[in-house]
């Protein structure tokens, strides 16, 4: 009889640490994603920094001067929550023939002049995904495209990807 009851007490003692052990693990909450895959993450880390996923794409993510010109721009390019600044050095006339020198945008043209469709290699592309390239001279939309815009030294303009 002692024999079952040691049996049955150790019985119970293995099953409470079962219990116990399995009390002390980590609960998901509901809302939690606790997916360990790198292909589904929000955001891509480079240099420690997080950026956001249109931004794997991108040529530079970092501020950038370009070229030995006479005149200089800058421009201000923005897409989700983060912006570089490109200065641009040309002789070029225009903004749009400026950021075509260093390959910075790139597009169609059309009956109104280029249609931007990338720049610094992330894509906005209307009939695709109801994005496009706002053009911006200060803090106003232009009234002109990028191609016709004449380079006024001092100008800041900007390029944000808008829907």
């Amino acid at each position: 009889m002692k024999n079952n009851v040691k049996s049955f007490v150790a019985f119970l003692l293995v099953v409470l640490c079962i219990t116990s052990l399995c009390a002390c693990t980590a609960t998901e909450s509901p809302n939690t994603d606790t997916t360990t895959d790198n292909s589904t993450d929000e955001t891509t880390t480079l240099n420690n920094v997080q950026l956001p996923p249109l931004w794997e794409n991108a040529i530079y993510t970092e501020d950038k001067e370009f070229g030995n010109g006479s005149k200089t721009l800058t421009v201000e390019v923005t897409a989700e929550e983060k912006t570089v600044v490109f200065t641009v050095n040309t002789d070029k006339e225009t903004v749009g023939a400026a950021l075509i020198e260093h390959n910075l945008i790139a597009g169609d043209e059309g009956e109104y002049g280029l249609y931007i469709k990338s720049v610094n290699g992330i894509t906005a592309d209307y009939s695709a995904d109801r994005h496009y390239w706002a053009f911006y001279i200060g803090d106003e939309y232009a009234s002109t495209g990028v191609d016709l815009t004449e380079i006024t030294e001092g100008a800041n303009y900007k390029l944000i990807r808008t829907k």
